[in-house]
């Protein structure tokens, strides 16, 4: 294949034993197509990697240098967790359950919410922390109470889900979720390509992004002009010969406007070798968190994410001038996220306008 190495090319670069590669890639770190028995690693994808998850060498003891970063090892006698500035936002790295009381009531315009799924990824340990789907509902409550909390009047908590056979906890969630707020909608995130086939039902290709507001009388803020989807030039010029419309001009702007984006959005999930991914197996794409930042937030409002993840919800705040605060409790994954959003480097791959 062109433009991949194998794991033994790979492992070479890194200087590490190749096993150590083929076990970046199972952990899902680093990704890889796999042909046969074999794995083909993109040069782009190492190139990623080398840059936003390897370690650093070891920095200079110099005490008059400062440091900044998130994973700086520190004495902590407060108890606070720790935190770093970045640009527009504030990363947190600890538990969200410690941190979201900490954060002023009714102060974040939107929140995107993209929490472990449980014992869904079986292989990490983030998504198998509790013992039963109960304690897991308790879990999701106490959280989803602090975001219902700190949300504003006319603010919209988005909260990412999905269904299946290890999956169907989510009907749970839902239920009790709509209980404690208001439902608002339930978006459709098609995923475009189909994952994890099954032998005995169809093959699953969509999440879902349950969307609660905080009061049956609260009326928030969402901008369906934001989110328009352009029509291509030759689909406007076939409409303009519909001769029902008599008046051209009035018909092209509105064609030209776009037609407004349905709850079904259609935006293809990373794949391994995309040049978006940053080394988080459930990593969502910044197209579809750009919609939900877009349609949800103005320039300046404060967006919180209690499960930062990879970093893609401030990364889609910081372009849209919005302020930010993320929370995430595995130390890696906080710093990736605080190297991304400092380094801008990570662009989407197609535009759906």
């Amino acid at each position: 294949m062109k433009h991949t190495i194998t794991t033994a090319q790979a492992a070479e670069r890194l200087s590490v034993q190749p096993a150590k590669v083929r076990k970046l890639i199972q952990e899902g770190q680093l990704p890889a197509t796999k042909q046969g028995q074999r794995y083909r690693i993109y040069q782009t994808d190492l190139k990623n990697y080398t840059k936003h998850r390897r370690k650093k060498e070891a920095q200079s003891k110099d005490q008059n240098c400062i440091n900044t970063t998130l994973m700086k090892k520190q004495n902590n006698s407060s108890g606070k967790p720790n935190k770093v500035a970045v640009k527009n936002g504030i990363i947190y790295c600890g538990d969200a359950l410690q941190i979201l009381p900490t954060i002023d009531s009714g102060i974040a315009q939107m929140i995107v919410a993209d929490p472990p799924y449980f014992q869904v990824l079986q292989k990490e340990k983030w998504d198998n922390t509790w013992r039963s789907a109960d304690d897991y509902l308790d879990w999701t409550m106490q959280w989803a109470r602090e975001c219902k909390r700190i949300l504003r009047t006319d603010g919209l908590l988005y909260i990412f889900g999905q269904l299946g056979k290890r999956e169907h906890v989510w009907l749970h969630s839902c239920s009790l979720l709509t209980r404690e707020m208001q439902f608002h909608d339930m978006i459709i995130w098609d995923r475009v390509v189909g994952y994890n086939e099954r032998y005995d039902s169809f093959t699953p290709k969509y999440e879902m992004i349950l969307v609660l507001r905080k009061s049956a009388n609260s009326k928030p803020y969402f901008n369906k002009d934001a989110v328009r989807i352009h029509y291509e030039e030759n689909k406007i010029q076939s409409y303009l010969k519909d001769k029902r419309y008599k008046n051209k001009e009035a018909r092209e702007r509105h064609l030209r406007k776009g037609k407004y984006a349905t709850n079904i959005l259609r935006v293809p999930s990373l794949k391994g070798s995309s040049k978006e991914k940053v080394g988080h197996p459930s990593q969502k794409p910044i197209l579809l968190i750009k919609q939900l930042v877009r349609s949800s937030s103005q320039k300046g409002d404060l967006i919180v994410d209690p499960f930062l993840g990879s970093g893609t919800t401030a990364e889609a705040a910081e372009r849209n001038g919005c302020r930010w605060i993320g929370i995430e409790k595995e130390r890696k994954y906080a710093e990736l996220s605080q190297t991304r959003i400092q380094d801008q480097a990570i662009q989407p791959e197609i535009n759906i306008g």
